[in-house]
């Protein structure tokens, strides 16, 4: 027998063991961590911390009577008032959302919230997820440019490292700048790009993939520079493109040109920069400068962090 989804699971757990027991105004849903949120588990998924669960929300917390299994798998039901859970998970109140808000929260944060499923809902969940569902479009602008600007930063280095025989680090660079690639092609979709267990699998989702992965796969087998670049030139190439296809700009020109006077064929990515914020300074949102898991899951610090930086 095929197993059952995590978010059929949890469906099924609501409705025939939540449901009849809980009685009142209530939202139930499957949010949160956890790769059936995102709808990635597979039956490796199950060998550990794999439950039938349900996000339950009442107007207070209570107690609510629950089997200690269901079709096999241990049970979890957490309990809590709506409006406290979200501030707890977000960081902030998703209907009095400010810039610094959205440069605060991380993408994976935003999509374990928008992502599962919303079983029964009373008390506004909906409402609340519809909120943050994506970007204004003056953040996403700017993410957008944040995001632009990293590549720039670093595409000129793939063939100076190789220039000088370290084909070593050429290769780490173009490992960085294909992550880079596939979170812009993502939040050019309007999807927030997952950390890295699951950034391939969303961006093998994307239209987009079909074209892009032969060239991003290709930069990351190649044994030289001239090899990688070329991989990655086409893959900047698509992406001016795409950029262009948004209408959120005037269109960039989006073809390659040397480095300076150097022999490297860069995007030149500044020009992206600009077209979407002019000349305000752009440090982007909080994963687009911290890169830790332990920071990143951390919502005080990171709005201490956004804080700091942002001014």
């Amino acid at each position: 027998m095929t197993p059952l989804s995590g978010i059929d699971l949890s469906r099924r757990f609501y409705a025939d063991a939540v449901a009849p027991v809980v009685g009142g105004p209530h939202t139930a849903a499957l949010v949160g961590p956890g790769s059936e949120v995102l709808g990635f588990d597979t039956a490796r998924s199950t060998d550990h911390d794999w439950t039938a669960r349900v996000f339950l929300f009442l107007p207070e917390v209570r107690d609510i009577p629950i089997p200690g299994t269901f079709l096999g798998h241990p049970t979890k039901l957490e309990v809590a008032t709506l409006d406290a859970w979200v501030r707890g998970f977000l960081g902030f109140d998703p209907r009095h959302a400010g810039r610094h808000d959205w440069l605060a929260t991380p993408t994976q944060v935003f999509a374990e919230f928008t992502g599962g499923a919303v079983h029964h809902d009373d008390l506004g969940f909906k409402e609340l997820r519809r909120r943050v569902a994506w970007y204004p479009d003056d953040v996403w602008r700017y993410v957008l440019a944040g995001q632009w600007q990293r590549i720039g930063q670093e595409d000129a280095f793939v063939g100076r490292c190789g220039e000088v025989g370290d084909e070593l680090g050429s290769a780490v660079v173009a490992a960085r700048l294909v992550r880079d690639l596939m979170r812009l092609c993502l939040l050019m979709a309007r999807r927030y790009p997952p950390y890295s267990k699951w950034l391939g699998s969303a961006f093998a989702r994307l239209p987009a993939a079909t074209a892009l992965t032969p060239h991003l796969t290709g930069a990351l087998a190649a044994t030289d520079w001239w090899e990688r670049e070329r991989h990655l030139v086409a893959a900047c190439e698509n992406l001016a493109g795409q950029h262009n296809a948004l209408g959120l700009t005037d269109p960039v020109e989006p073809r390659v040109s040397c480095f300076f006077d150097r022999p490297f064929q860069v995007i030149h990515a500044e020009r992206f920069v600009r077209s979407l914020v002019g000349d305000t300074p752009v440090i982007g949102a909080i994963d687009q400068f911290v890169d830790s898991t332990d920071a990143l899951g951390h919502r005080e610090l990171t709005r201490a962090v956004v804080d700091c930086a942002h001014g």
